[in-house]
């Protein structure tokens, strides 16, 4: 009986032991939401600084601009709309380029009898404010005018990315460089830019990585009885020059980049086959798609916060089914955390060097601090 008793003891102990080496269940991540005075929209990270883009929703009031600082304290950037510009009044930010001098914006207001995005254009300083530079309607309108997305500060200069009615065929990826306070559309032909009757390209958001110009999108390769549409990033080596495309690997039978942030190499987000797919680019211009990346449910309309770096791991913040759910990779390993406190689309996402992460989930703002 005492042998078998202690038989017994030692396998237990032994059951214990094996249970104890099981990987933790990940922890569900509790967010609290950050009180803002109007709808965020966008943010924007540079060094200690962010920047939280605000909105007034169904009311035409000037757009919002918050510069927070390490210690939490935020200053109202003044929003300065020409007069002569009506949809100043109203517009949504759709993007804010910062380097901790400049600041580049773009907003966004449907109008017109087709209720087309009415796009304007505001530049300045955190000091002097955030001032719109009308433009003339022909420079981001009229019959052949595509879409606008991102806009960037890069150390060689600015720019505004888009697409716009192509010189061949389809659209051309497309960027506007400044003049003085006027905005012009540069010429894409027989770049990397451009769509060939083999070749589409389809751009959709953009980021820098140095001195050069980072987009991501898709390209629609077109042959006999074939039609592929495949993830895609094009690069420039300085501002608007040197363009080069690069077809991402592993791309499936359909694929599209929808995002992507930059400091070393680029980390991309965006999905194959309808399911969530990663990829990084480094400075050689060499792309890689990342293994092990949970199969979560990604389609066209999806929004996907751009990735985040934080230190060797990438974090990527998805929405499944409204629930917010938080990704964490390390070469092929991958853990998926729950959240408690935000729900609906995510749109955009900033982790601060204190390791506070923040988040646009819904139509509000959460934070929460990386482990």
């Amino acid at each position: 009986m005492r042998r078998l008793a202690a038989v017994a003891i030692l396998v237990l102990a032994t059951l214990t032991a094996c249970s104890d080496d099981k990987p933790p269940t990940p922890s569900t991540v509790v967010w609290t939401k950050v009180d803002t005075p109007a709808e965020p929209v966008t943010l924007t990270g540079h060094g200690d600084q962010l920047l939280i883009g605000l909105r007034h929703r169904g009311a035409k009031v000037v757009p919002e601009l918050l510069l927070q600082d390490s210690t939490g304290k935020r200053t109202q950037i003044a929003v300065k709309p020409n007069p002569v510009s009506p949809y100043a009044f109203e517009a949504i930010w759709y993007s804010i380029a910062y380097d901790g001098k400049q600041l580049l914006a773009l907003g966004g207001a449907a109008g017109g009898a087709h209720s087309n995005t009415r796009w304007t254009v505001w530049s300045g300083t955190p000091q002097t404010g955030l001032i719109e530079r009308p433009q003339n309607f022909f420079t981001f309108g009229g019959e052949t005018a595509g879409d606008l997305y991102s806009a960037v500060i890069t150390p060689s200069g600015r720019a505004l990315l888009g697409s716009w009615g192509g010189v061949v065929t389809g659209n051309d990826a497309m960027v506007w460089l400044p003049k003085g306070e006027t905005w012009t559309r540069q010429d894409p032909t027989k770049t990397a830019l451009q769509s060939t009757p083999n070749l589409l390209v389809g751009p959709g958001f953009g980021t820098t990585l140095g001195e050069s110009i980072v987009i991501v999108g898709s390209q629609v390769r077109l042959a006999p009885n074939v039609v592929a549409q495949e993830a895609a990033v094009w690069r420039s080596t300085n501002l608007n020059q040197g363009w080069t495309r690069t077809p991402l690997p592993e791309p499936g039978n359909r694929s599209q980049a929808n995002t992507a942030s930059c400091a070393k190499d680029c980390v991309i987000s965006g999905y194959v086959d309808g399911q969530l797919a990663i990829w990084q680019l480094d400075a050689s211009g060499t792309a890689k798609r990342l293994h092990g990346v949970p199969s979560i449910p990604v389609g066209d309309k999806d929004k996907l916060p751009p990735p985040i770096r934080d230190g060797d791991k990438i974090v990527q913040i998805v929405a499944q089914d409204n629930k917010v759910k938080v990704l964490t990779g390390q070469g092929d390993h991958w853990t998926v955390q729950d959240s408690q406190g935000p729900d609906g689309q995510v749109t955009d996402a900033v982790l601060m060097p204190d390791h506070k992460l923040y988040l646009i989930a819904g139509t509000s703002l959460w934070q929460t601090t990386l482990s």
